[in-house]
């Protein structure tokens, strides 16, 4: 009931931060160019300051070798389940700027503002290093394969300009990306950045930066409600086989292959199976219509997958609570 309560209180936050910002925008507090001002700010500034600083403050190179097999569980889920995603663009013929959001669906979950509290209340504290194992495998996944296929779906480029002839190395390699790859290092160096008394200055800019994420990731896509309209709001095919990808096959690739490791010799901790099932569960990332936004994708159908799974991850919830309890 607790983990119920705490998955609810959540989604009620993130639903108000949008409506905040749908309100806003009917207000006319915002122009024209405020939208494309928050995407640059989120992807140029906050977002590697966020990985960075969480990948520091949460993890250690220690707590990553002991706790590999999580690694090789969630990037088997992640690599099959990025194959059926582009099978199904393929089946379904989804159309140029909604196909880099219909995989991030799929695969990729919001783990950070839902997941964690949700797994703390599920779990306990004892669960957290099992949940930090998926954070890794999301956010590796989210800034490599899944921003370039985001940006690889820009519809203007495939409708035959010039710029489609041109490769651009930064979308290879997004600020987020570098943020992970910079973090990795002092990992792998054993820079102890976020113990060292004197950078604290450095570690709280980095937090506060960082903490821009989700409100204004939540705020923005309550400007493009607004725009839209609730009329956007709708399960037409591209969003319910969307919707079912993320919360249907992703969980069960990933209970498929720990059953098939647990058949085949390699079992892992209950607790630790059950996390990676409930943070494969969690709705779309917060941040697709900004990735849609600078993709020249379709925001309003990024907006409106991950509202929708937003919303339905409250009756997802108790679903997924009592199928991860017969493990």
């Amino acid at each position: 009931m607790t983990a119920l309560f705490t998955s609810v209180q959540s989604i009620l936050t993130i639903v108000l931060i949008i409506a905040l910002g749908y309100l806003l925008q009917k207000q006319g507090w915002f122009d024209d160019a405020f939208g494309g001002t928050i995407s640059t700010l989120l992807m140029k500034v906050a977002l590697p300051a966020s990985i960075f600083i969480s990948v520091l403050e949460r993890l250690t190179l220690k707590k990553l070798v002991s706790l590999s097999s999580g690694l090789v569980y969630g990037f088997g889920a992640v690599i099959l389940g990025y194959l059926i995603a582009l099978i199904c663009v393929k089946l379904f013929k989804v159309r140029p700027g909604r196909r880099g959001t219909f995989i991030n669906m799929f695969v990729n979950a919001n783990t950070i503002f839902i997941g964690l509290p949700l797994n703390l209340a599920l779990f306990g504290d004892q669960a957290t290093p099992y949940f930090l194992m998926y954070y890794v495998v999301n956010t590796v996944s989210t800034w490599t394969l899944g921003a370039f296929l985001m940006s690889w779906d820009d519809p203007t480029k495939l409708a035959g300009s010039s710029e489609k002839k041109a490769f651009n190395w930064k979308k290879l390699l997004p600020a987020p990306l570098l943020g992970f790859l910079v973090a990795l290092v002092f990992l792998l160096l054993n820079i102890p950045f976020v113990h060292v008394q004197w950078l604290g200055f450095a570690v709280n800019t980095l937090d506060y930066v960082g903490s821009l994420v989700t409100p204004l990731s939540l705020i923005y896509i309550g400007i493009i409600l607004a725009k839209a309209g609730f009329g956007a709001i709708k399960f037409d095919r591209d969003t319910v086989i969307a919707l079912l990808g993320r919360f249907v096959l992703a969980p069960a690739l990933i209970t498929v292959l720990i059953m098939f490791g647990m058949h085949a010799g390699f079992s892992i901790p209950t607790t630790e199976a059950q996390t990676l099932i409930v943070q494969a569960s969690a709705p779309g990332l917060a941040v697709l219509p900004i990735l849609a936004n600078q993709g020249h994708g379709d925001v309003e159908y990024a907006t409106n997958v991950v509202t929708l799974s937003t919303v339905l991850f409250a009756i997802v919830v108790p679903i997924i609570m009592l199928l991860v309890q017969g493990l």
